[in-house]
């Protein structure tokens, strides 16, 4: 029989090894992107790519990598060995993102293959035609970057110089080697303490427990989804601009199925794939689904394979959510943006109080080029640009910047002053959007206002996102008023001014060149007259709402119009 403390204390330890893990990550990767704004995730997982334990810092990555452990099981079958070391980032075989790239290493215990451990992260560049790896001009996915199947990297535990250097011969950045070893080190370091903590239970406690913590996750969702009324649930949301047309419009469609205890999320009647880089890797429409209904759940735990079963997926392939080889799918990890929504507006349906309104969707600006200040190339994302609001949800206001649902508000803005250490550029005005966020009993979360200046000539700019149109802005619900829609400027020296398509490229730019930006907020919930006065004035004084707007959206009079009686 199981200890249940002991089980509970295991569950602990599993965790914590996954937050060393990143910690080390942390620690000694170079590029912003993971030190600053933790774009990766660190986890244990089942030799069936079953969830152990993760830590979430994006959970978009974190519920994808099961698919890349499965499919690097069944590559390489009884040739893994301890010390052996796998790198991997192919969409069509388990991956999400050619950018986010795996390291994977398989954790043997007296000779058994036990597990393996695992770190997602981007990258700062995976070669391809356009640095950086988002091409909105791609059509295959051998015009986005280098495509990696599962490959030994360590083999028994020593470099395999051929192979490392084959790979890195193709990424433009040198920080991308500098990023992969940490990687390696990492999961080094998981590896270690998972053999210590089977040591210290025994093998056999220790598989006990495994499954104890599996039933105990399975019967913790089961719990949660009983609360969601029994019945079937549509919606669609829409798609905008495919790479190839800026006026493509596509849809994704829902069929939310409630029966039984079990949930299926059921896709039929979404856009084919598209012609461009917008597709949404399977795998990414599994984790984009899964991780929008865990935010309605009360507090699902543990989150691990045991929840899987009570889940289920009808994906059709060929359409852009689960497209055929060889089509683009760059911009695929984004699509959880709209996925996401998709999936609040079936769940508002049957429990209207646990959803969220909309959140903004992703407006991404990267920069790359010859930084001559530094003598080097480079390529970084003005991650901290493009953080939008969340949306409003019943009892609470939307949380302000807080990035890309998709990234479950846990991407961290990366520091501006040290971009600029990093990167060649000055910030001229980085804060809070006022009005950014839509009115309603509930306020959605505020957008960022940014205006970045380049400092060196010849950069290109890549542009990446959504919600340009107000009809793709963040929704309101219940009565509450959408967000304000996203907003891209490039002005030229020469006073020129440029206003990018949602997917573009443009450049070479000059030295001076402005980008203002200004990241959309989150939907409202409730209607807006619902809201108290007191809350509006927190409001108007904190700088959130102008008086404009809180006079035209929520009926607000000053307190000395009151006592006038409302005469001006």
């Amino acid at each position: 029989m199981v200890d249940q403390i002991s089980a509970a204390v295991m569950q602990k330890k599993l965790k914590s090894i996954t937050r060393q893990m990143a910690m080390a990550m942390i620690r000694s990767c170079r590029s912003l992107n993971l030190t600053e704004a933790k774009d990766f995730c660190t986890g244990i997982y089942g030799p069936d790519g079953g969830i152990w334990e993760q830590s979430e810092f994006i959970p978009i990555m974190a519920y994808t990598i099961p698919a890349s452990i499965a499919a690097t099981a069944e590559y390489f079958k009884e040739e893994l060995y301890p010390g052996d070391v796998i790198i991997h980032n192919d969409p069509f075989t388990g991956g999400n993102q050619t950018s986010d790239v795996k390291i994977i290493e398989p954790v043997f215990y007296e000779g058994q293959l036990i597990c393996f451990v695992a770190i997602n992260a981007h990258q700062a560049d995976v070669g391809g035609a356009v640095p950086g790896g988002y091409n909105p001009r791609a059509r295959e996915i051998w015009q986005e970057a280098l495509r990696i199947t599962p490959v030994k990297i360590f083999e028994r535990g020593r470099l395999r110089r051929d192979v490392w250097d084959l790979i890195f011969a193709n990424i433009r950045l040198p920080i991308v080697k500098e990023d992969i070893m940490p990687m390696v080190g990492a999961c080094h370091l998981g590896c270690r303490e998972l053999r210590h903590l089977i040591d210290e239970h025994g093998l056999r406690q220790f598989n006990e427990n495994l499954s104890y913590l599996f039933d105990a996750s399975e019967a913790s969702i089961r719990e949660q989804l009983s609360s969601i009324p029994e019945g079937v649930y549509e919606a669609e949301h829409p798609v905008f601009d495919d790479g190839t047309d800026s006026e493509k419009s596509m849809k994704i469609k829902l069929r939310l199925s409630v029966s039984g205890g079990k949930v299926l999320f059921d896709y039929t009647g979404t856009s084919p794939q598209t012609a461009g880089y917008v597709n949404a890797p399977y795998a990414v429409t599994v984790s984009g689904s899964l991780f929008a209904l865990l935010m309605c759940l009360e507090n699902v735990f543990p989150k691990n394979k045991g929840m899987m079963r009570l889940l289920q997926f009808n994906i059709p392939e060929g359409t852009m959510l689960n497209p055929r080889f060889p089509a683009a799918t760059g911009f695929g990890n984004h699509l959880t943006d709209q996925i996401g929504a998709v999936v609040m507006k079936a769940l508002f349906q049957a429990i209207p109080e646990r959803v969220t309104a909309g959140w903004n969707p992703l407006l991404c600006v990267m920069l790359s080029g010859y930084d001559r200040a530094r003598q080097r190339q480079f390529a970084d994302m003005l991650i901290n640009a493009c953080k939008g609001g969340s949306g409003a949800t019943y009892g609470y206001d939307g949380w302000s910047h807080l990035g890309l649902i998709g990234g479950g508000g846990g991407i961290t803005a990366q520091d501006p002053e040290l971009f600029e250490l990093e990167n060649p550029v000055i910030f001229h005005h980085f804060e809070y959007a006022q009005d950014s966020g839509g009115a309603g009993r509930w306020r959605g979360g505020l957008g960022v206002e940014t205006v970045v200046e380049i400092t060196e000539d010849n950069i290109e700019v890549n542009v990446f996102g959504d919600g340009v149109r107000p009809e793709a802005a963040a929704f309101g619900l219940a009565g509450g008023k959408p967000a304000s829609a996203n907003f891209l400027q490039i002005t030229l020296p020469t006073g020129e001014r440029y206003l990018p398509n949602s997917k573009d490229l443009v450049g070479p730019l000059p030295k001076g060149t402005i980008i203002h930006q200004i990241a959309g907020g989150g939907g409202g919930y409730g209607p807006p007259e619902h809201r108290s006065q007191e809350q509006i004035e927190y409001d108007l004084q904190a700088g959130f709402v102008s008086e404009e707007a809180a006079k035209l959206l929520y009926g607000y009079r000053s307190p000395d119009k009151k006592k006038e009686g409302g005469r001006t």
